[in-house]
């Protein structure tokens, strides 16, 4: 448990730091609600010159590993099937998310699902690709309570072919919000403005993974009144991705389900290193 804390503080700081450049964006832009320009130093902060600067304390680095984490590849799946059952081992179920979390009905995906985004922007559903062994789904919820809707979450755990295969899925996922930033999930639910952000190993607090990727936007159904926030996050280890996603719900803030997907992302990666075997 003390491990897993661990690296639920430095996924966390990842996020946080993730979310902070999303805000932020990649460049200067203007600000909507102040007028000014991102990134420039307010009126009146300009730097310091150094002959006028205080002397301050060196800050004490932070070690960080020289390299993520490696899964053992005499310990890899050979077969579909196995694969298959890996994932649904892994998986993050609502025991995952928090206390307040339910099974939501039907709870697993089905065998060989895979979720396709076309060229319009809309998503459907098609085969799993030759890259993949096995890909699992398990959806939950908080229901609706105390004047609050059901939020609603999901994780999935894909378990690809080879290493190479698993960056590719990171780097199409990557693509499709930059490609689709207003995208309908299906009939009368959509989300909208998203944007992405992809941090490889030692970059924005990232020392546990391989690669990680953070998506925010707009969360958008006709069940549900006004906008609410929508974020996914995805890690890889090696050839395996771990995605967790949440949908916005009235009642609820994103700084209460931050916290909550961070922890799920991270015990399944935990949960599959304590399976497969992985290396520091």
């Amino acid at each position: 448990m003390a491990h897993t804390r661990r690296r639920l503080l430095r996924a966390a700081g990842a996020w946080a730091a993730g979310a902070v450049l999303l805000l932020a964006g990649c460049s200067g832009g203007t600000d909507k609600d102040t007028g000014t320009e991102t990134g420039a130093a307010p009126p009146g902060k300009a730097s310091t010159s150094p002959a006028s600067a205080k002397p301050s304390a060196t800050p004490t680095p932070t070690p960080t590993p020289t390299r993520p984490d490696t899964l053992d590849p005499r310990r890899a799946p050979r077969t579909a099937a196995d694969a298959q059952k890996l994932a649904l081992a892994v998986v993050a179920g609502p025991d995952a998310w928090g206390p307040d979390y339910e099974k939501r009905s039907p709870y697993l995906s089905p065998a060989g699902y895979w979720p396709v985004l076309g060229a319009e922007c809309v998503w459907d559903t098609g085969g799993l690709p030759r890259s993949v062994l096995a890909s699992a789904t398990a959806y939950s919820e908080i229901p609706a309570a105390g004047g609050k809707g059901t939020l609603r979450v999901a994780a999935t755990v894909t378990i690809h072919r080879t290493d190479s295969d698993a960056d590719w899925e990171m780097a199409e996922t990557l693509e499709e919000a930059l490609r689709c930033p207003d995208q309908e999930l299906r009939q009368g639910e959509r989300i909208t403005g998203l944007t992405s952000l992809g941090t490889e190993y030692g970059v924005n607090g990232n020392t546990s993974t391989t690669d990680l990727l953070l998506e925010r936007g707009s969360y958008v159904s006709d069940a549900v009144k006004g906008p609410q926030f929508y974020t996914w996050m995805q890690t890889r280890v090696g050839q395996v991705t771990f995605a967790t996603v949440v949908k916005g719900a009235p009642g609820h803030t994103e700084a209460e389900t931050n916290d909550a997907q961070v922890r799920a992302n991270v015990i399944m990666q935990d949960r599959l290193k304590k399976q497969w075997g992985a290396q520091s």
